[in-house]
């Protein structure tokens, strides 16, 4: 299939770059009072195709920021960035969020919402339209922007998959 989940990368192959999306106290209610602890929305890239996001949770934020980076390096996936656009347009789904992208010319800029904007600037694509809609919440925006970026298949991959040549693919 298109979906290219990244196996075993190690740091010293790839330089991931990782964006905070968001942070969150969450407090657990028991008999000797509140407990506080943080989740942390994490999003990782190495700005040329490769993009993944993972969660955390700990008493400290700055612990709950590293595990979701090393969760996140655990979920990587390839993404086909064509002169820093995407191939073709795109909807992606989970959960309550659905996301909407749209390749846009050269000078265009990253049109998109904050937990997109972290996602698609991570995986190194400088001019997209995109649009989100549903849920608002920054974990289901970013799991449906990753669903939308593996979808996308580039014209050597359709090329492929259809078993003809790359000709055959724009000229019918």
């Amino acid at each position: 299939m298109a979906q290219s989940k990244i196996k075993n990368v190690k740091s010293a192959d790839i330089e991931l770059k990782d964006k905070l999306v968001a942070i969150n106290r969450v407090t657990k209610v028991t008999k000797g009072g509140r407990t506080f602890s943080f989740a942390a929305i994490v999003v990782v890239g190495d700005e040329n195709g490769t993009v993944g996001h993972g969660k955390g949770k700990a008493k400290e934020v700055v612990e709950a920021i590293s595990k979701a980076i090393d969760n996140a390096k655990k979920n990587l996936v390839k993404v086909p960035v064509i002169n820093n656009t995407i191939p073709h347009t795109q909807v992606g789904k989970a959960d309550g969020g659905r996301v909407f992208l749209k390749p846009a010319s050269e000078g265009t800029g990253v049109i998109a919402g904050g937990a997109m904007r972290a996602v698609l600037e991570s995986a190194g694509i400088h001019n997209v339209l995109a649009k989100s809609q549903g849920s608002s919440n920054p974990h289901n925006v970013v799991m449906a922007t990753i669903d939308a970026l593996s979808k996308m298949r580039d014209a050597n991959a359709v090329a492929y998959q259809r078993g003809v040549s790359l000709d055959k693919v724009f000229n019918g």
